[in-house]
């Protein structure tokens, strides 16, 4: 069996920091090896190299997989990316990969939007199946495409702005509330593009300037200081979004409110963590730092689900076809 897995998990001093994503692919390599498979070699992308390169080789990530799943069948390979055809979907790079191989097991939700030579071009030449966690994040991102139980909010926030436009362009009009913070709300309130209302932050923590040390006080947004900027979302805005998250029947939230890294402007990010964890609702939570706020707070189990997918699941969301799961024939 080849598996292509998402090990692309982050690193600090060589180490691993958030292990989310090697725990997601456990299910399904462990029913593979309880059901007989002779080997099981994964596959994975590790950060965006440009060639090999010893700051992002897959050993941390192998010796904690290989730890947890304790059997000597199965074998983790080193970064695609640091063969130029990864990214080309280069065909001989893709039988490279594929020799030696039965069937390919697609399980890498997070990388399926790009059609890569280990997502796309090794199922053109094994048979292709859809993993469990692959099947589970259709499974639960595609709710939010159908019927819906309602108030269904939408909140979006992060500095990749153009990332999430497309998802409110399409998810939007059907929310009943679409709550916006981080550097979106910045752009937003500028030039709306949307054929809809948002809720924008009433007050923002400011800074002095972009530095975790900066001078901050709380403002209204509208009455930003000159040459300030606005790092989080204040203690009203809060206030705001938990009364409508709480309310809520149906949650979808991807991206931050503001500068979660620094501690000092984590605070809106984490209130609306603990609102989406204590709400009464079907909550789908996507994004890195999303996802990391609510590891931190002990809240990640409080959710219904927690995608392992970014880019991934807000194409899915826009309504794009994904280029890893077209060409699955049963996914």
């Amino acid at each position: 069996m080849l598996v292509r897995a998402d090990l692309n998990v982050p690193l600090e001093d060589g180490k691993i920091a958030d292990d989310t994503r090697i725990r997601a692919a456990l299910p399904t390599l462990r029913w593979l090896l309880e059901h007989d498979a002779r080997n099981v070699t994964v596959c994975s992308h590790l950060g965006r190299p440009k060639g090999p390169d010893p700051a992002f080789s897959v050993a941390p990530v192998r010796e904690a997989l290989t730890a947890a799943i304790g059997d000597d069948r199965l074998t983790v390979l080193e970064n695609t990316r640091f063969n130029p055809g990864e990214t080309k979907n280069d065909p001989s790079f893709a039988r490279e990969l594929a020799d030696a191989n039965d069937l390919f097991v697609e399980d890498a939700f997070g990388s399926v939007h790009r059609a890569h030579a280990s997502t796309v071009g090794v199922a053109e030449l094994l048979p292709a199946y859809a993993g469990l966690l692959l099947e589970r994040e259709l499974t639960e991102l595609g709710k939010l495409l159908g019927d819906v139980e309602r108030p269904f909010v939408l909140i979006s926030g992060g500095a990749k702005v153009e990332d999430k436009l497309g998802v409110l362009g399409n998810l939007g009009g059907k929310a009943d509330v679409v709550l916006v913070g981080g550097k979106m709300a910045e752009e937003l309130r500028e030039a709306n593009p949307l054929p809809f209302d948002v809720v924008l932050p009433s007050d923002v923590v400011a800074a002095s300037e972009f530095a975790e040390d900066a001078d901050t006080r709380v403002v209204p947004y509208d009455d930003l200081p000159d040459g300030w900027l606005g790092l989080d979302i204040g203690p009203e805005t809060r206030e705001t979004f938990a009364q409508h998250i709480q309310a809520a029947r149906t949650i979808f939230w991807n991206g931050p409110m503001g500068v979660f890294e620094w501690p000092r402007f984590a605070e809106g990010t984490e209130a609306i963590a603990q609102a989406v964890a204590d709400a009464d609702a079907f909550s789908v939570v996507g994004g890195a730092d999303s996802a990391r706020a609510l590891q931190e707070l002990g809240l990640a189990d409080r959710v219904s689900w927690l995608s392992t997918g970014g880019g991934a699941a807000l194409e899915l969301l826009e309504g794009k076809d994904l280029p890893g799961v077209a060409v699955i024939p049963e996914a």
